[in-house]
């Protein structure tokens, strides 16, 4: 698993209990799952179609450092599936795990475009040097 964003839990983060608020922490990842398949596809327009079953494990509080980890599944035609990890940077215990979400590639006409993708590129293979 590649740990790709850290978050520091701020207050505005907590929940009534004191601990992350689970709707931040899934914003969080929903937005970095976005972001990695944006990247991933080459396309702008990625949505988020579905996450499987979301274990939450521990809890964070304010303070801690979090770490968002994220491994391809697989390729799909106008898809790319993704799971997800998230840890406590200092103590590297997992807080919540997510098996699979699927975000698929958008044509202008908001349907779902083949995104002509087979694996995973990292952007400095992308890049031609002068």
């Amino acid at each position: 698993m590649r740990f790709h964003t850290r978050k520091w839990v701020k207050p505005q983060d907590l929940n009534p209990n004191g601990t992350l608020f689970g709707g931040q922490l899934l914003a969080w990842i929903d937005e970095e799952l976005a972001l990695y398949a944006i990247i991933q596809l080459e396309s702008p327009r990625v949505v988020t179609k579905s996450m499987s079953e979301i274990n939450f494990r521990r809890s964070a509080k304010q303070g801690d450092i979090i770490e968002i980890g994220i491994d391809v599944v697989k390729f799909g035609n106008t898809s790319l599936t993704l799971q997800c990890e998230v840890r406590n940077m200092m103590t590297r215990e997992t807080i919540i795990t997510i098996d699979t979400t699927t975000m698929v590639n958008l044509g202008p006409d908001g349907k779902p475009k083949a995104h002509g993708k087979t694996k995973i590129e990292f952007v400095k293979d992308r890049l031609i040097e002068n």
